[in-house]
């Protein structure tokens, strides 16, 4: 049984997992848009909604906990661009459309995840 189990592992160790999802979140807030799987999306999505909700706040605290969390050029476009977007909205800041694809190897579904 799986209780009190949450998250997903996708084969990894702990930390090579931790890097993996940063890089997803790290392409998301540099594209605006990425296609991947439907567990990938449904797994960073908390992480990023949290992430634009710690930027929205604007010191200097919160920037230096986003350059924590990911790469240095994505923080900046957080903090500085996409999070003033956002000053009005109280949550719901990334969307997870579905598409008809599925991947040729493994059949997994694909979807698109951006910021809405």
């Amino acid at each position: 049984m799986r209780h009190q189990k949450k998250g997903r592992k996708f084969g990894r160790i702990r930390g090579r997992r931790k890097s993996f999802l940063a890089i997803l979140i790290h392409n998301l807030i540099m594209e605006n848009k990425i296609q991947t799987t439907e567990a990938r999306a449904k797994e960073i999505r908390p992480m990023v909604e949290k992430l634009i909700t710690i930027a929205k706040k604007g010191d200097l605290s919160a920037l230096r906990l986003l350059m924590k969390r990911v790469p240095e050029d994505s923080a900046y476009k957080l903090y500085h661009e996409i999070a003033p977007r956002y000053k009005d909205r109280d949550g719901g800041y990334v969307r997870i459309v579905k598409t008809s694809e599925l991947r040729k190897r493994d059949g997994a579904e694909q979807v698109i995840i951006e910021f809405v």
